[in-house]
Parts: structure tokens; C-alpha cells; sequence
């Protein structure tokens, strides 16, 4: 019998046949603006900034005026957080294997404040580091999933429903935030939709497509930009589709002219295309 890593044991005592309705959906976004962001931060801080970060600190900032999707719903009641924490996926042991780093105030760190962070967790993981995603680790291999199933569940309502801290299972409150951030374009795929993660009882999972140049009509001329594709699962009960357009337009107007994220209307003065 084949070996099963604890990514596939979590799979199987996680998922079940479809039941709940969520919205799917994407966005094609111009990223011209966003590169040359990311290359004036990178020169600038000499971290290692990437799309991915500044779609994160985009989405957070829309969590921030999305409150309805900032939250859980335990016992049939919308309960909001009261920070706006976004969870970033790891790729481990050459893609076998996953784990995530929470980027807690989100909203309030800026998009080189993220990418520090998220490096410095993402370290932590690679060299087993991280105490409580090893306890974590330890438990799913030693259980079957048949009675990971269970477990899971609990854990899942104790630590992202109640917000309890699990000390031996290596849980903390909250565990995943508000949303889930995937990035496919480190493996060269364009875009793909995440299947909701139960347990983890977040309303919304993004993935980040790979960075591709397309043609465009810029002012009436057939050009060529550079685009990127972010891909959508949403929990329908925290949001409908109105809600969803003003969501979306606050990403695409982010990720447009992302100086406004650092609180600027435009490029700083040193800024240049060079």
C-alpha cells in the first residue's frame, strides 16, 4: 500500500461530496502599474516583494470595507473578527506538502511589511521551525483518517469558529483569518479556483495566477500589457453579488494605482520607470 503524505490524509478526512452553495468567479487585472510598484519597492527596500504581497495588503484593504466577509458564522450567526488577518499557503517539501502563514493587521502593514513577514514565517516553516504546525504535522501522520475526520471537525469549531487556543494540537484562534491566499503563478499556471476548506471556516480563498503578457486595447490602440488572473471561492452566505461587485472594484482599483495603498495618489518623487 502507498505511503500517503499528511496533505493527502488531510484531503481525504476533510472533504465530502458538494453541499453548500459558493460563488466562483475572476478578474483580469492590467498589472503594468503593479510591476513597476513592486520593482520601485524592491529597489527601495531590497526585499523581495511580489505580486502576490500586494494582492494581499489589495484584499485586505477591501476586507477592511467589506465587514460582512471580515468574520465567522458560528450557530447560525455572523460573527466578525476584530482584526482583518489574511493567511498566505506555503509550498513545502517541493510542493508535497502545505502550510500556512497568517499575516495578522493586515490592513494596517504596508505591502513590504507583508512581504517581510511572510518571508520570515515561510523560513520558519522550511526548516521545521514553526512548534505549532509541528504538532499540528505530528498528529495528522500518526492518526487514520477516519478518525482524522472527527477531529478535524472539532478542532476546526473550537479554534475558527470560537476562537479557542489548542495548545496541544498546535491550534491557535482563528487559524486562517478572513481569507486564504494561493499563489499559482510560482508553478507557471495562469489560474484555477481553490475548493473551500471546511475546517479552516473562511469565506474566501484567492488564488494568484501567473503574470502573462496578452494583447490589450490601451486608447484606442492594440498593445501589448502584461495581465494577471485572480481566481475566487466565496462563501455565499457571508455575501451576495452586489456586495461581491464593490469587493472587486476595490481590489482592480488597487492593483490600478497601488501608491494608494501606501497612502499616496500617485509615484513618489524618486520614482522611475528605469
Amino acid at each position: 500500500m502507498a505511503k500517503m503524505n499528511t496533505r493527502r490524509k488531510l484531503a481525504i478526512a476533510t472533504w465530502r461530496s458538494p453541499r453548500e452553495g459558493n460563488i466562483y468567479g475572476k478578474i483580469e487585472l492590467d498589472a503594468t502599474n503593479a510591476q513597476a510598484y513592486i520593482n520601485y519597492h524592491r529597489k527601495v527596500s531590497g526585499k523581495r516583494v511580489t505580486i502576490t504581497h500586494l494582492i494581499g495588503k489589495a484584499i485586505a484593504k477591501a476586507l477592511k470595507q467589506a465587514p460582512t466577509l471580515n468574520g465567522r458564522i458560528v450557530f447560525g450567526r455572523f460573527i466578525p473578527h476584530k482584526t482583518v488577518d489574511v493567511t498566505f499557503l506555503v509550498s513545502l517539501e517541493g510542493g508535497s506538502d502545505l502550510a500556512k502563514a497568517k499575516i495578522i493587521d493586515a490592513d494596517k502593514k504596508s505591502t513590504v511589511q507583508i512581504s517581510e513577514e511572510l518571508q520570515e514565517k515561510s523560513i520558519k516553516l522550511h526548516r521545521g521551525q514553526d512548534q505549532e504546525f509541528e504538532k499540528a504535522k505530528g498528529v495528522l501522520r500518526i492518526l487514520p483518517t477516519w478518525i482524522l475526520r472527527p477531529i478535524i471537525w472539532v478542532t476546526g469549531f473550537l479554534s475558527g469558529g470560537l476562537g479557542l487556543k489548542v495548545k496541544s494540537l498546535g491550534l491557535e484562534p482563528f487559524p486562517f483569518g478572513s481569507c486564504i491566499i494561493t499563489s499559482l503563478g510560482m508553478f507557471g499556471i495562469d489560474e484555477g479556483f481553490a475548493p473551500p476548506t471546511p475546517f479552516a471556516r473562511v469565506p474566501l480563498y484567492v488564488l494568484v495566477g501567473s503574470i502573462r503578457d496578452i494583447p490589450a486595447v490601451v486608447n484606442g490602440q492594440i498593445v501589448v500589457r502584461p495581465y494577471i488572473t485572480l481566481s475566487a471561492t466565496i462563501d455565499h452566505r457571508f455575501i451576495d453579488g452586489h456586495q461581491l461587485t464593490v469587493l472587486s472594484s476595490i481590489i482592480k482599483n488597487s492593483i490600478d494605482n497601488p501608491w494608494l495603498l501606501d497612502g499616496l495618489e500617485g509615484p513618489p518623487a524618486d520614482f522611475s520607470f528605469s
